[in-house]
């Protein structure tokens, strides 16, 4: 999947917390969102709030759908909150995709 492809995705999957989200699509998404925020930052803090916000569920659902493709729930995104070991819950989204079905759905088309 390329980077307007899984910008597009995940946009349209705004807080679809179901299904599956290929590595790809995961992490171009991710440095779609830190492109945007860094110049909403540098504009004013007020436009980095407003955009910190708007991408505030999209990323979660991304992050939900990540962590379903290799076949945990999407609960661990709360790792993310726990100091240290959120490098665990890094750990969990660099991992390759499940090639098969999993509780969660068929794998990503990518």
């Amino acid at each position: 999947m390329n980077f307007m492809d899984a910008v597009k995705t995940c946009f349209a999957k705004y807080a679809d917390f179901t299904g599956r989200a290929s590595r790809s699509e995961y992490w171009w998404f991710v440095l779609f969102e830190v492109i945007v925020l860094i110049v909403a930052q540098l504009i004013h803090q007020y436009v980095y709030a407003i955009a910190a916000l708007g991408f505030l569920l999209p990323a979660l659902s991304a992050g939900a759908r990540r962590l379903h493709d290799i076949g945990k729930s999407g609960w661990f995104l709360l790792l993310g909150l726990i100091p240290l070991v959120n490098f665990y819950l890094l750990f969990l989204l660099v991992q390759p995709s499940q090639s098969d079905s999993n509780q969660f759905g068929a794998p990503p088309v990518a």
